[in-house]
């Protein structure tokens, strides 16, 4: 199959039921690291400017609201509140909010992987999307069935990512883009390693020209 990379004028980005009652049923991640990298790609979302998606339950519903810090981040982006269908397509709301987007790439991520993600995933490629499954803003309730259900996708053509994949490869690199000062500190932020690496690579330097 062809490949054309994620691009600012291709994709959107998908989040499915990032709700406070699922916490804790996760627990293939920690719920700090499903935070960390759902936060993130709403971020990169919101950077480069891409339509994003998100649908939830009831408000209602044992569930409850959104990650709070998620929508925190979100601000004004509308959540699709949908009757408890674990395909979000099954919504009309949702199906027309995909279609309104006009994007072909569907960057999409969501808990439980093994049930609402996959069941809308699976829909979106029936229906000819090209979607990407974010592994790591993506939780089920063991390490197993989180695995098996990225497994189940990937045999059905979706292709799995990290949400710093997806945001790299949309900037395509750091030498004469814009946004690479901001896609920097977003990195910072969500993989304090890329920090701690860049500052000790500065006192390197700074050290050898004593």
């Amino acid at each position: 199959m062809p490949h054309t990379p994620l691009a600012a004028d291709n994709s959107a980005v998908v989040l499915i039921d990032h709700e406070v009652g699922f916490s804790n049923l996760i627990g293939s991640h920690t719920i700090e690291e499903n935070l960390n990298g759902t936060l993130a790609l709403a971020k990169t979302a919101k950077l480069f400017n891409l339509p994003l998606i998100v649908t939830a339950g009831p408000e209602d519903f044992p569930a409850g609201p959104l990650y709070p810090e998620l929508a925190q981040v979100l601000g004004d982006t509308p959540v699709i509140h949908r009757p408890p269908v674990f395909d979000a397509f099954e919504n009309d709301r949702f199906a027309a909010a995909i279609e309104a987007a006009g994007r072909k790439k569907l960057i999409m991520a969501g808990i439980q992987t093994d049930v609402c993600l996959a069941l809308t995933a699976l829909t979106a490629l029936a229906r000819g999307y090209e979607v990407y499954i974010v592994v790591d803003a993506s939780a089920a309730t063991t390490e197993e069935t989180h695995d098996t259900a990225v497994m189940r996708l990937v045999q059905a053509g979706a292709i799995p990512v990290n949400w710093l994949a997806v945001g790299s490869e949309i900037l395509r690199g750091w030498v004469g883009q814009p946004l690479a000062p901001a896609f920097g500190d977003l990195i910072y932020e969500h993989l304090p390693s890329w920090r701690h690496n860049h500052v000790a690579s500065n006192a390197i330097a700074k050290y050898a020209t004593k």
